[in-house]
């Protein structure tokens, strides 16, 4: 809120260079800011009494979208990328497969493991899981299983994460 829309009875002032005014009535507290040719400007409403400052609003903005942006700048965003198997793997296609994971988990995203059944395969589901399990194994040393393998549907699904 700026200038006419703070409608409270009395305001914690801050002047435009960070010194304490003190605790005054709205109307005094705009008039100082006019006065000063800037906007009185409401920073904590919900203080008791709420804390307004007298600055420059389109300055202001502006500071804050930086600081928004800079932050944004540090986040790291971590991806969840998918590796299917299907459950009659060869050792050699196995192996395929972790190194793609590998280089997954070392660029710092999730990787999701994914066991694919078709048909019959369906009713050798419990028996497939080791599959998953060497899979983890193999990727030990840099990966640490997040979610255990279970069911989803048609499919066997494991979750692996970097190592911290």
């Amino acid at each position: 809120m700026i200038n006419e829309q703070i409608r409270d009875k009395e305001v914690r002032l801050v002047g435009e260079d960070g010194e304490q005014l003190g605790i005054m009535s709205a109307r005094d507290a705009m008039k100082m800011a006019m006065e000063a040719e800037l906007d009185l400007v409401k920073i904590a409403p919900n203080a008791k009494p709420p804390v307004c400052k007298i600055i420059d609003y389109g300055k202001y903005r502006y500071e804050l979208a930086r600081k928004e942006k800079e932050a944004k700048k540090k986040q790291k965003t971590i991806e969840i990328k998918e590796v299917r198997l299907s459950p009659n793997i060869d050792d050699n296609d196995l192996n395929t497969k972790v190194n793609a994971a590998r280089k997954f988990i070392e660029k710092g995203d999730k990787v999701k493991v994914t066991l694919r059944f078709r048909g019959r395969e369906m009713s050798h589901m419990q028996s497939s899981r080791h599959i998953l399990d060497d899979f983890a194994e193999k990727l030990a040393d840099i990966a640490v299983v997040d979610k255990p393998s279970k069911v989803e549907g048609r499919s066997l699904v494991m979750f692996l994460s970097e190592k911290r």
